[in-house]
């Protein structure tokens, strides 16, 4: 937007300078010429009447002496003629010349010259002027004058040098006001660009710079307010999960125990309600527990977002990777899943994020390969060295999921329609993925090949590592 904003600055810049410097240069060339063609057409006059008088008195010696005078201090030529076309005084002019004859013939019939072209900085071409002499319609001789150009060229030269420095001096000051005007019109917008990146990454309160044209100060101070106007929604949305998970664990521990103290006392008849009811109470600790997970995780993104400190140090990936194929390997014994081992690295995976953050974000993704990959599946974990950083992947070579629940997977309470029977709250890739975020990682969830579900969990390693 700069490059055309300035673009179009120029333009008219260029534009308006141009419409002032080009015809003060074509005023100032035909200026200089009139005034030349004047001297040399007052100089015509006076060889005119000059002709006239060694005609009327047959005395040219005065018309020799001017003549001779003339071209050795002017340089420029001179051809005399009577009225029948012969040379009376010849002085650097021939007849036989281009344009001479003509010049001749047209002041011999009393026709005066033709307007002479305007001078340019590069003419040199000589000016040939012509003159008849006599009074009235009477024509007793013509003058040919040959004027030399070069010195009026040269002023003309000057002339233009000045007004092009002018007119270069003007469009580098328009330029910078042009670089000026856009610089005050577009930072407020690069203020605003940088303060919605902000937003979108989560930075709670972002504001911008109140500066610029009344209508972009006015569009910044809207941004100012929108963007804690989103910082207090999403505070008070965090805050009411939190509190409300924290306020119903003590009434749920609560009934908890209430509902197993009754394990003995329910009669046969009832033992089906008692059960689903148990069921229920285990569902809503699973939800709470999830709650309060998805809470943690976004207080940690929030304030990764705001803090000024330095990234972790670092963790292991390859050991973090082992001690939780470790832990899950009795759960994925029970459902009949098989967890393959990772290959042998010969050298630790350092990533930047804290061991309990990628321990959670694989104990998740372990439990819903486990979970949804069906008996008789198979596990893999896999982690490797990229040129973005540290790659995690845990597939299964499960059913998977349709396509247009991919884009699903991720959102807060959602299970595909498949696992509805199942326990779990869908928080869990929600979790994972805030996680991932908090420390500029990326979660990404596809469709294996031929069948199954691909987690692929890039994080950067910790700065200096190589």
């Amino acid at each position: 937007m700069r490059t055309r904003l300035l673009l179009v600055l120029l333009g008219f810049s260029v534009a308006a300078v141009a419409a002032f410097a080009v015809p003060l240069l074509l005023s100032t060339s035909a200026e200089r010429t009139q005034r030349l063609v004047i001297d040399r057409t007052a100089d015509l006059d006076r060889f005119a009447t000059l002709t006239e008088q060694a005609n009327a008195t047959g005395d040219t010696g005065q018309l020799l002496a001017e003549v001779g005078r003339y071209t050795e201090l002017y340089g420029e030529g001179l051809l005399v003629v009577d009225a029948r076309g012969r040379v009376v005084v010849q002085a650097g002019v021939a007849p036989a010349e281009p344009g001479v004859r003509a010049l001749v013939d047209g002041a011999l019939r009393n026709q005066r010259s033709q307007a002479a072209p305007e001078l340019l900085p590069w003419s040199r071409e000589p000016l040939l002027l012509a003159r008849p002499a006599g009074t009235g319609t009477r024509v007793t001789g013509a003058v040919v004058l040959r004027a030399s150009v070069t010195a009026a060229a040269n002023d003309v030269a000057r002339r233009w040098a000045v007004i092009l420095a002018g007119a270069v001096a003007a469009a580098l000051a328009c330029a910078g006001l042009a670089a000026g005007l856009a610089r005050w019109v577009l930072r407020p917008l690069r203020e605003l660009e940088r303060g919605v990146h902000a937003v979108a990454s989560g930075q709670p309160r972002a504001h911008v710079e109140v500066r610029g044209p009344t209508e972009l100060r006015s569009l910044a101070g809207s941004f100012n307010r929108m963007s804690d106007a989103v910082t207090d929604a999403l505070e008070r949305q965090r805050r009411l999960v939190e509190e409300a998970s924290h306020q119903l664990r003590n009434p749920m521990a609560a009934l908890r125990l209430r509902v197993d103290g009754l394990a003995g006392a329910v009669a046969p008849r009832s033992e089906r309600a008692y059960r689903s009811v148990v069921g229920e109470v285990e569902r809503l600790e699973s939800l709470l527990d999830g709650l309060l997970a998805l809470a943690g995780a976004e207080n940690k993104a929030a304030s990764l977002a705001l803090s000024t400190v330095d990234e972790p140090a670092g963790c292991d990936v390859v050991t973090v990777a082992a001690d939780r194929l470790d832990a899950w390997r009795a759960a994925a014994e029970a459902a009949g899943v098989h967890l393959a081992d990772p290959k042998p690295t010969p050298r630790p995976l350092p990533a930047a994020c804290e061991e309990g953050e990628l321990a959670q974000v694989l104990d998740v993704l372990l439990d819903n390969a486990i979970k949804y990959a069906g008996r008789g599946s198979t596990v893999w974990l896999r982690h490797s060295r990229i040129a973005a950083g540290v790659l995690v992947e845990v597939q299964d070579d499960g059913p998977g999921l349709a396509e247009e629940e991919l884009a699903l997977a991720k959102e807060r309470f959602w299970r595909s329609t498949r696992h509805r029977g199942s326990r779990g709250t869908g928080l869990g890739l929600t979790i994972a993925d805030h996680l991932a975020q908090a420390r500029n990682g990326v979660l990404e969830i596809t469709n294996a090949s031929p069948t199954g579900l691909r987690v692929r969990l890039t994080l950067p390693v910790p700065g200096g590592v190589t």
